[in-house]
């Protein structure tokens, strides 16, 4: 069985009562090539470089499904959202104002924050997605 990305796809999928496909393959490859965020723009654009063959509404059914079983994380940065393969760790989102890069920030205290926000407002968060939105040091430079 082909492993992308450390996660055994199709073992993946059929624990969660689905089934390997060629878009949800392909979708899956073009995620596992990247560290970074994509847009449901740039990643039809890599899966139709692959095979031109895979329509659109495949793919963001394959996105969807990724996002429900935690293969994947869909994060709204201003009006549009992004995909990356699901990661353990919370992350600051670093969003440049110019460019669109998305750049992840590990500090100290987002590991703390779930902590902090049990004891002081007695909610159990899922998950933390933090967005700065700012200019980037390629930006800033021009």
């Amino acid at each position: 069985m082909r492993t992308l990305g450390g996660v055994q796809l199709e073992t993946a999928l059929r624990e969660h009562g689905h089934r390997m496909t060629r878009p949800r393959h392909i979708v899956w490859e073009v995620l596992s090539a990247t560290d970074g965020h994509l847009s449901a723009q740039e990643i039809t654009a890599r899966v139709h470089a692959l095979d031109p063959g895979v329509n659109s509404s495949s793919i963001y059914r394959t996105l969807a499904l990724f996002t429900e079983i935690d293969l994947v994380r869909e994060s709204r940065l201003g009006d549009a959202a992004t995909w990356e393969r699901a990661h353990a760790d919370a992350v600051i989102h670093l969003v440049c104002a110019g460019c669109g890069t998305v750049q992840h920030h590990h500090a100290a205290s987002i590991d703390e924050l779930p902590t902090e926000i049990a004891k002081q407002a007695g909610f159990r968060p899922d998950g933390i997605d933090v967005r700065v939105t700012g200019v980037c040091a390629a930006c800033a430079a021009t």
